[in-house]
Parts: structure tokens; sequence; C-alpha cells
């Protein structure tokens, strides 16, 4: 091949190189971010009192509402929610971005949610440092609680169902402790905790069979061979999906589930790391 054929060559490869690297941006940035998936998870309890057979928890994480997750997105994720028939819904923090006010436009999107045991919250760390108070405001002005170093009781077909959530492990005070202080002996537990490596520190206390979090985003940004390219603060150990960790009741084990969240930080892209509305079903089996 000659010198100019050699030239042309390179300059198609490079426009190609160009063209394919354009195209992944666009896709990383307008088509994944918005692309939502339905993750269906069973979680195996044994002994599982039959009152609790089949019982759907949706989790929804992250919505980092405004500047790259708008509203109609939000409301994408609450209608895909609901077409679940949730018993339960948790949602386990980082409603906010860069803005706290924006809870006031986000939390009637969310009180759209539709669940006969309730919906439920826990802060993240983006409410911590931007302000938690106007956070719990909004969302109890539409009477979804906020549950910080506490649990309630749900009494589902005359079998206890014990909900807690700690305070966010990176900025706040998080006390599992406190927060199990109420549980009834026994009952099924489902914990929220914003940030997932905190699953060892429950996986030791031995109570609590299911811990729900966030915060990873998954990394967003996954490569084939490598995994998350960037993980934050308490998210590296575990960072998406289910996991199961020695410990919880009766030494059975305790199960973690890692929601990759609704929005995005940072560089506004995602690839091979699509939002996620997750529907977590309880079962004996």
């Amino acid at each position: 091949m000659g010198r100019r054929g050699l030239f042309k060559l390179l300059g198609t490869g490079a426009m190609l190189s160009g063209a394919v690297a354009l195209t992944g941006y666009s896709y990383a940035s307008q088509v994944e971010p918005r692309w939502l998936s339905l993750e269906q998870v069973r979680i195996a309890i044994p002994r599982l009192p039959e009152a609790l057979e089949g019982l759907r928890i949706v989790q929804l994480s992250d919505i980092h509402l405004y500047p790259y997750t708008d509203l109609n997105h939000v409301r994408e994720a609450v209608a895909l929610a609901n077409a679940q028939r949730p018993d339960l819904v948790a949602l386990t923090g980082d409603f906010v971005l860069d803005h706290v006010d924006a809870i006031d436009d986000l939390a009637p999107v969310l009180a759209g949610l539709t669940a006969r045991l309730g919906l439920y919250a826990v802060l993240g760390n983006h409410e911590m440092w931007l302000g938690a108070a106007p956070v719990i405001e909004g969302l109890a002005r539409q009477s979804i609680p906020t549950l910080i170093n506490r649990g309630l009781t749900l009494d589902v077909g005359g079998v206890l169902l014990y909900i807690a959530g700690l305070d966010d492990g990176w900025s706040g005070r998080p006390d599992l402790a406190k927060a199990l202080a109420a549980r009834p002996e026994g009952a099924v537990t489902v914990l929220m905790v914003h940030e997932p490596d905190l699953a060892d520190a429950t996986a030791r206390d031995g109570r609590v069979h299911l811990q729900l979090s966030g915060h990873s985003h998954g990394g967003q940004v996954r490569l084939p061979g490598m995994g998350a390219l960037v993980l934050p603060f308490l998210a590296r150990k575990y960072d998406q999906g289910l996991y199961r960790l020695p410990g919880g009741p009766e030494r059975r084990g305790l199960w973690l589930y890692t929601n990759r969240g609704i929005g995005v930080n940072g560089p506004p892209l995602r690839f091979r790391c699509r939002p996620e509305v997750t529907v977590l079903t309880l079962t004996r089996s």
C-alpha cells in the first residue's frame, strides 16, 4: 500500500472511531439514563409465615431530582412501580441532588405510589449535605414517614413485619440497635439503609432478614470485564444487585439488595447500568 493509500485508510479509521465514540456518548447520555429496567427478585426466607408469602416490596432509590433527572422520568418510574401492585414501597434515599427545595416538586409525585402497607423512606448523603429537615418535612406532608434509626411494626394478616431505617451512613449517625429496639422477637425484618456496605454490621447483628440499599448507582458506567469504573464511599463492596452475607436470622444469612437508582450524579451518563425499579418478593422457597 502506498503512502497516499495508507493516509486515506488512517483517515477513514479515525472518522469511524470518532463516529463510534459519538454514537456511544449519545447512547450513554441520552438513551440509557432514561431506559428504566424492571428487576424482579425473589427473597427466600426459611419458615416464612404464610401471611407473608408473596409479599411484594417495590424499591426506588437515588432519584436525584434536578438538573439531570426530571419529573417525567420519575412519573414513569412511579407508573411502573404501581403496575407491580406492591404491598410496600421502600424509598432508599438521595431524593435531591443540588437543590434541597426540589423535594417540593418530587414529594407530590412520589405520593402517587400506591401500596397497601404504605410508603417508607430513609435519608441519603445528599439530604444530609443540603439539609435534611426540608426533605423530611416535604415527605411528611405527603404522609411518607422517614425512618431515622427507628422502625415500625406492621400487622399483615395477623403476622408481624418489622420495617426499619437507619440514618445516613456517610454523614449521619446510624444506630442499628436503636432502629431495632422496638422489633418484636422473631418478626421478619426489613432494614432500609442508603449505603450498602453497612450490611456487614447488619449481618453481624443477626436480626435482619433483608437490607435494602442504593447509593452506588451501580457505578453508572460499567465496562465488560471491568465492572464499575468509579464507586462512592460505602458502596465499593456491594455495588449492585443481590447478595447473601453470612449471619442474619438463625445464621442462615442476610439478604442485601443494592438498587442502581433512578437518577444520576457527576457526569450524567449510564452505560450497561440502566436505572431500575425493583420488585422484591418474599417467599419460602
